[in-house]
């Protein structure tokens, strides 16, 4: 297909604002101009109509240059028509198709982490969960990686009572005391995922990965499942490494800046 026809001087100036938007701060021209792979006099020019347009802002007693309020109330717009779960629903096909695994997306409900979408490979084995299902936090990978990323005064309640109905149970897969489950949660943070292997459902293998929105908030989870025979359970391995990929850069889309 015959490529459009666009403004060329928009899409060199953008190279700026994108600096600046990776930038952790202000910059100086020299700085924000190597940044942007050009000159400092052709930076210049630039930015004094990306001032002219406040999407761009000079402090006066450093000089330096900063994103401005056009550009902050953009974003913000943005941000509010971005819907986690649509976005990843247009893209968790291909991934499940990548990997060979099912792949499902599940959001904190009213009753905890509840599967809203499921896309199952061909060759997958059946799984024995359905949209709507809530995930137990203790025994589940998307149980887990939510109790990992909530905050400690509103999942802790829920780990204590879960807890103390698997002990009644006499349930061995799960932690035996808090301290256990706090170590278990901070594990899953280090890893950056939850992953469980022959728990919540035997013959199993299950991760969950975080996706965070703009406020470094829980948006979703991404959940790959396959059986112990053909699914590789390890860290940065054939499914890890792509599901990893894929929810840093769905995070990175939703505003997360990590």
């Amino acid at each position: 297909m015959k490529e459009r026809a666009g403004i060329q001087s928009v899409e060199v100036g953008f190279a700026l604002l994108d600096a600046l938007g990776k930038a952790r701060g202000a910059l100086m021209l020299r700085d924000l101009a190597a940044a942007a792979g050009m000159s400092a006099a052709k930076a210049h020019r630039y930015l004094v109509s990306f001032q002219r347009l406040q999407l761009v802002a000079q402090d006066a007693a450093t000089t330096r240059y900063d994103l401005g309020p056009a550009a902050l109330k953009l974003g913000l717009a943005s941000l509010s028509r971005l819907d986690a779960v649509k976005l990843a629903r247009q893209r968790i096909a291909e991934l499940t198709g990548r990997i060979g695994h099912t792949l499902a997306l599940a959001v904190w409900g009213n009753h905890g982490p509840t599967i809203v979408h499921w896309e199952e490979s061909p060759s997958a084995v059946t799984v024995n969960l359905r949209l709507g299902d809530v995930m137990p936090l203790l025994t589940s990978a998307t149980g887990r990686c939510f109790a990992a990323w909530s905050s400690k005064e509103a999942i802790t309640p829920l780990l204590r009572e879960e807890l103390s109905r698997a002990q009644k149970q006499g349930r061995t897969d799960v932690p035996a005391s808090m301290a256990q489950v706090r170590a278990m949660l901070e594990e899953v943070r280090q890893r950056g995922a939850a992953r469980v292997v022959d728990v919540v459902l035997p013959g199993i293998v299950g991760f969950c990965l975080p996706v965070f929105d703009a406020d470094g908030h829980i948006a979703l989870g991404i959940v790959a499942l396959g059986p112990t025979g053909t699914f590789d359970p390890a860290w940065d391995g054939a499914v890890h490494g792509p599901l990893k990929a894929a929810a840093t850069q769905l995070s990175r889309d939703l505003g997360w800046r990590g």
